[in-house]
């Protein structure tokens, strides 16, 4: 008899696991449908030796120093802040997000100060009465030149759909600056594991108290497995069979290549937001990890609507469906829905973390330690 079964050995269910078996001493069982631990998140050596990750670039950043604490326990860090460029026409390569440097570069300008960028930024912006859309985001700020180079086509490919159908949240994740700061992100906290995802994820797992089985379904072992509560972290439509139809998601090809050469491009993401090619950015691990290698590996990524879930689709239909699902996951007893795919928002991976410690309080207030009896309602993770 298991105390807890943990469905989903990610961000979400390997920090649940982990509190659950040693801060309240109870038994749990972790089980994940792919053939490996640490979920998007994973990293391997590929055949040349360079560790790569299988689902992309994962790079961590966060403002929460009791996510950046809490995750300190299970890796030592190596520093490193992220920078993007964007390969826009006759192939010039411009940070991205939009600064100082990519105005001058993209428009033959020397502006020297904030207030000119502003100033720029201000002339070239469009009036929109209600900002509902990612168009209407990035049109209001900088105008339809800087929104039809860097964000139409990436958009397009990345979510199947023109930003004037998309919510403006996807366009608000990224910033405008008007200063020379090439950083992607500015969070106190920006670090890369200094041993890899999986080796972090494989210490957060191994404790006496935790069972991993990896390559398991949950229907497999629903009906065989004895367990008291569980922590589902997949996809909450598919929990419920489906009741009220798919909630819709983007998904993701990537194209591993290792190349006979040390470096292949100057910083460890490049995007392509033309429409003319279908990948939407190439990354390049040695940049992130810090790896010294003779040859190099990259990952080109091309969106898909088909494959494993990445990208909930923000659509006020869509969040409306959700919250059909939403509501039956609070009336669920003795199970809690935590994670990007149980409550279908995009997530970074510290504020996964953070929900899950979250969800770990809230169930230490519900649960007090060796009860054994109480079924309360399950809470669905804020």
């Amino acid at each position: 008899m298991f105390d807890w079964l943990v469905v989903g050995a990610g961000f979400a269910g390997a920090t649940l696991a982990e509190r659950l078996a040693s801060v309240r001493g109870e038994k749990v069982l972790v089980i994940d449908r792919r053939d490996h631990i640490a979920g998007n998140a994973y990293d391997e050596l590929d055949a040349a030796g360079i560790l790569i990750h299988r689902y992309g670039p994962h790079i961590f950043h966060t403002n929460s120093a009791a996510v950046f604490e809490h995750l300190s326990q299970f890796t030592r860090w190596r520093a490193y802040e992220h920078r993007v460029l964007a390969r826009v026409a006759d192939g010039m390569l411009v940070p991205m997000p939009i600064n100082r440097t990519t105005v001058n570069r993209l428009h033959g300008l020397s502006l020297t100060t904030e207030d000119e960028v502003e100033a720029f930024f201000s002339a070239q912006a469009e009036p929109v009465p209600e900002i509902r859309t990612s168009e209407d985001v990035v049109v209001s700020r900088v105008g339809r030149k800087l929104y039809e180079t860097f964000f139409r086509g990436y958009t397009r490919k990345q979510w199947g759909l023109d930003p004037s159908e998309l919510d403006r949240s996807v366009t608000s994740r990224v910033p405008t600056r008007a200063d020379n700061d090439d950083r992607y992100f500015t969070d106190t906290h920006q670090f890369m594991p200094a041993d890899g995802y999986t080796a972090m994820f494989r210490k957060m797992l191994d404790h006496p108290n935790i069972t991993v089985m990896t390559g398991t379904d949950f229907a497999a072992v629903k009906d065989k497995i004895p367990y008291r509560r569980m922590v589902w972290t997949g996809p909450v439509d598919e929990y419920f069979g489906f009741r009220f139809g798919k909630l819709p998601y983007r998904s993701l090809v990537f194209q591993h290549e290792t190349l006979d050469q040390e470096w292949f491009q100057p910083v460890g993401t490049v995007n392509y937001p033309g429409e003319d090619v279908p990948f939407t950015r190439v990354s390049e691990y040695k940049h992130l990890t810090g790896q010294v290698h003779p040859k190099t590996s990259v990952t080109y990524e091309f969106p898909s609507a088909e494959g494993d879930p990445y990208y909930p689709v923000p659509r006020p239909e869509n969040a409306a469906l959700y919250k059909q699902y939403e509501a039956l996951a609070d009336a669920t007893e003795d199970v809690w829905f935590v994670g990007r795919l149980a409550t279908y928002r995009y997530y970074n991976m510290d504020q996964v973390v953070a929900q899950a410690l979250a969800t770990f309080r809230r169930i230490e207030a519900a649960l007090p330690s060796g009860d054994g009896q109480e079924r309360p309602p399950a809470a669905a993770a804020d």
